[in-house]
């Protein structure tokens, strides 16, 4: 291919794209902002720096780095966050573990990342090794290193377990390296900087696979598309171990912002975080947003003393919570995607023609999935058969397809999947979506959760976001389950608001049922409603997996009520 120019690349002008240099820039930028808080613990960006080279400097120390794995098993703490740093320094791949996975899968995880090192949470740390006794039993590795990472706020007996155990504490390991440690970027920026495994609902996770390239241009395109200004003071409710943070790990270094840790997720210590630390943007799971909004009042702390932004994503909120969420003076951004794409890589960016319109309108289209990142080259909607985008009307339902840059290197050690996944050129989501006339995608629901009832598709997502205007309803979660006569009919897995579990639950089921006869098609009314808990993922995601073997246990529905 021709150019206008044989001028080749250079090392004055060209080098492998990380985003391990922005913490450089931000501790030369900004020595002595605050970079971390977590508790009686601050940190500025000086010393966030030197305490990652310290890290990446104790690991190649101890032979570890390119080609190896560590993997970390931690909530929202300061090692977490500077883990994202410091491994890749090291020429190693950080793999985050879900907290609230059991055993029996975090000893999967480990086994085939292969990893060498396993950093833990003092609290979590009988569940690492359970999981390590597991991965013995089955004959498997030569035992990794064992990093035990203190928090005052935990019982001091859980630290005391591990280091009798044989563990070294973090700050101990930070003491084994070098703090002005000269720390190599990597040659080629298609090297993998992270391994993240999915959540393994319905067979054994597949390790996602991500580059130094891709996580370079989602840190960047994360404070593009949400106008994050630098200096910016975020809360971490978003779980760092949950897609690397969506980055926001790395977009915090890029704008020299705060970091706020926050261990244990509660509307409580959102609110009191926004008052003490001066928040202005956190990211959460839309269940997240339903438990801010009906927070005790004596948990709240309203008015908010400025405008918080707010960057959910996850299922599609219902209008009902970014309306209640407005009300209360947050900003809410709609975004999605998935953890093969870096996390959340499309918004529904907002458009100024929009603020005249009633608050209702503006949480409806705020509801939507919207438009790609800056930093994603396609997005669209196909149709599942022949792969042709569909039409832009609204309607139409397809899968949601992805391709470029913010698409994941691939499945580690899965080729099947990976030929599965990037099947005639593109990434796929296995979500449903249509394409609006404004070309803002909208999901109506992954593939495997559309109710099929006398062969009529159902979308459980727009019954649920109705069923969410119900003022007896907390959380609810909508399924498919076995009818005698339509095949499939929808089911409605409800949380009720404190001041109504009491009520005598047979009448509530019927008044539900009468308000969805008043407010939707007749076929989409749920025929069973059931009242409790519901399970959830670590990162506030309803596990619909689980409620949709419930139904399927609670047997067909034996008469139409149609």
């Amino acid at each position: 291919m021709e150019d206008i120019d044989d001028l080749p690349k250079n090392p004055a002008n060209y080098m492998a794209l990380t985003p391990l240099w922005f913490l450089d820039r931000a501790a030369t930028v900004h020595p002595t902002r605050t970079s971390l808080v977590h508790g009686g613990l601050r940190y500025t960006w000086r010393q966030t720096y030197d305490r990652c080279r310290a890290f990446a400097c104790a690991l190649n120390r101890r032979n570890i780095g390119p080609g190896k794995t560590v993997s970390i098993i931690a909530p929202n703490v300061p090692a977490l966050y500077e883990a994202h740093f410091a491994v890749p320094m090291s020429g190693a791949v950080l793999n985050t573990v879900n907290i609230r996975l059991n055993a029996q899968t975090i000893a999967f995880l480990l086994g085939h990342s292969e990893s060498v090192v396993i950093m833990v949470d003092q609290e979590f740390f009988p569940l690492a090794e359970e999981a390590l006794k597991i991965l013995e039993s089955k004959g498997y590795f030569k035992p990794p290193l064992l990093i035990v990472i203190a928090d005052q706020a935990c019982d001091p007996k859980g630290l005391h377990d591990a280091l009798s155990k044989g563990c070294i504490e973090y700050e101990k390991f930070l003491e084994t390296g070098d703090p002005q440690y000269t720390w190599q970027p990597p040659k080629d920026e298609w090297q993998s900087i992270t391994l993240g495994y999915t959540s393994g609902t319905t067979a054994s996770p597949k390790g996602v696979v991500l580059s130094h390239r891709g996580a370079y241009l989602m840190a960047l395109s994360c404070g593009m598309v949400w106008n994050m200004t630098e200096g910016t003071v975020y809360l971490w409710t978003l779980p760092m171990f949950h897609c690397n943070g969506w980055c926001y790990t790395w977009t915090l270094a890029a704008l020299c912002g705060t970091s706020i840790c926050l261990r244990q997720v509660t509307a409580k210590g959102v609110y009191q975080a926004i008052a003490n630390h001066g928040v202005t943007h956190f990211c959460a799971a839309p269940v997240v947003l339903n438990t801010i909004v009906n927070a005790p009042k004596e948990d709240t702390i309203l008015p908010l003393p400025r405008t918080v932004h707010v960057n959910t994503a996850g299922a599609a909120p219902p209008p009902s919570v970014i309306l209640e969420m407005s009300r209360r003076g947050f900003r809410v951004t709609h975004t999605y995607g998935l953890s093969e794409t870096y996390g959340p890589s499309t918004i529904c960016a907002w458009k100024p023609e929009w603020e005249s319109l009633p608050l209702e309108e503006q949480a409806r289209l705020n509801a939507r999935q919207g438009v790609r990142y800056i930093g994603l080259e396609g997005l669209d909607v196909v149709s599942t058969q022949d792969m042709k985008p569909v039409p832009a009307d609204g309607k139409t339902v397809g899968e949601v397809v992805f391709r470029g840059n913010l698409v994941m290197k691939g499945y580690l050690k899965n080729p099947k999947a990976n030929a599965e996944s990037f099947a005639g050129g593109w990434f796929h989501s296995g979500d449903l979506a249509v394409k609006h006339p404004d070309n803002y995608i909208e999901i109506k629901d992954r593939s495997k959760d559309i109710i099929i009832s006398g062969g009529e598709n159902i979308s459980s997502v727009e019954v649920e976001n109705i069923l969410y205007t119900h003022p007896a309803i907390l959380e609810v979660s909508v399924v498919a389950r076995p009818d005698e006569k339509w095949g499939e009919s929808p089911c409605a897995f409800v949380t009720l608001k404190p001041e109504h579990e009491q009520a005598d639950k047979q009448r509530l089921a019927e008044d539900i049922m009468k308000f969805c006869r008043s407010k939707m098609p007749a076929y989409w009314v749920p025929k069973s409603v059931i009242f409790g808990p519901l399970p959830k993922t670590a990162t506030g995601k309803i596990q619909k997996h689980i409620l949709r073997a419930k139904a399927k246990e609670m047997g067909p529905v034996k008469l139409s009520r149609l």
